[in-house]
């Protein structure tokens, strides 16, 4: 099952658009996800931490894949995210995420409740065996409380079904490890470590940023793959400003991310509590770093 890059390489994870009143926004979710593919994703995820899942319906997910698949899912692989606590309900959701035509799935950690190894094993295999199409571990011990080890990755690489990770476990010896014995593809869902996961291996990127940058971070991979190390440095430093104010501000990159799409006039519209919206001072401060990396060539 595992390819070099079975979801494509420069992924977004994408934010969940609603309405001025908080519905869904399925027209929104379509215009957004068409701008970002011509921008540069060439495969987007949805319902996952940037897409506020927690706060989502079983409805409101199936609904938002299948507007997205509409809109480009002839053209780039949509991956949905099915985490829960609850291994019964993400295996009820991948399946409804396959139906809905999702080309695979984002799984993320078990939280709260601080399953063993083993259970976590258990647990991402039951999805994968639940559901047709490839499976996405989803690693961010800083969100689920547990890590996914690498030896319990290295286990879960031998399932058929399980082809790929998004990494945001700030471990670069252990995934570059887990690289290396593996064929599982690595996507960094760091954008701090884009550029250093890719040197060890990996296949690309699961970004928030990317909402408002897809541009220049896909030009990344691809000075990247085209052996332009130095083009490809100076792209990934020309980012790390919004990086920083986007994601290490204090305020979830969802928040950030919407905050910069309303101010650039795209779809996004406000978050759902318990997150609340940017105030202006961050707003303004955020346009003012987009605009300074857009003005660098």
């Amino acid at each position: 099952m595992p390819t070099s890059h079975p979801f494509g390489r420069a992924l977004c994870a994408m934010v969940t658009p609603f309405t001025a009143d908080g519905a869904l926004d399925p027209g929104g979710a379509q215009q957004l996800a068409a701008r970002l593919v011509d921008e540069g994703c060439d495969g987007l995820v949805l319902s996952g931490t940037t897409g506020e899942s927690p706060t989502t319906t079983d409805a409101e997910k199936s609904a938002l894949v299948r507007a997205v698949v509409e809109a480009v899912g002839d053209r780039v692989p949509v991956v949905a995210g099915v985490g829960t606590a609850d291994t019964r309900h993400s295996v009820e959701l991948a399946r409804a995420a396959e139906e809905s035509g999702a080309a695979g799935v984002l799984a993320v950690t078990p939280y709260y409740s601080r399953p063993p190894q083993a259970a976590v094993e258990a647990h991402f295999r039951r999805i994968a065996d639940g559901c047709g199409i490839p499976v996405m571990l989803y690693d961010i011990p800083g969100r689920t409380g547990t890590r996914i080890e690498p030896e319990t990755m290295l286990r879960l690489a031998g399932h058929p079904g399980i082809a790929a990770v998004k990494d945001c476990a700030y471990d670069l010896m252990g995934s570059a490890r887990v690289m290396a014995e593996t064929g599982l593809a690595y996507y960094s869902g760091s954008e701090e470590l884009n550029l250093p996961l890719l040197a060890v291996g990996g296949t690309g990127f699961v970004s928030t940023v990317a909402n408002v940058a897809a541009g220049p971070l896909r030009e990344l991979l691809d000075a990247h793959g085209a052996g332009d190390n130095a083009r490809a440095l100076h792209l990934h430093r020309r980012t790390l400003p919004l990086v920083a104010a986007m994601m290490a501000s204090g305020l979830p990159g969802t928040v950030t991310a919407k905050a910069l799409l309303g101010a650039l006039g795209l779809p996004g519209g406000p978050v759902r509590e318990p997150l609340q919206l940017a105030d202006g001072v961050t707003t303004a401060r955020l346009v003012a770093v987009y605009g300074a990396m857009a003005a660098q060539d």
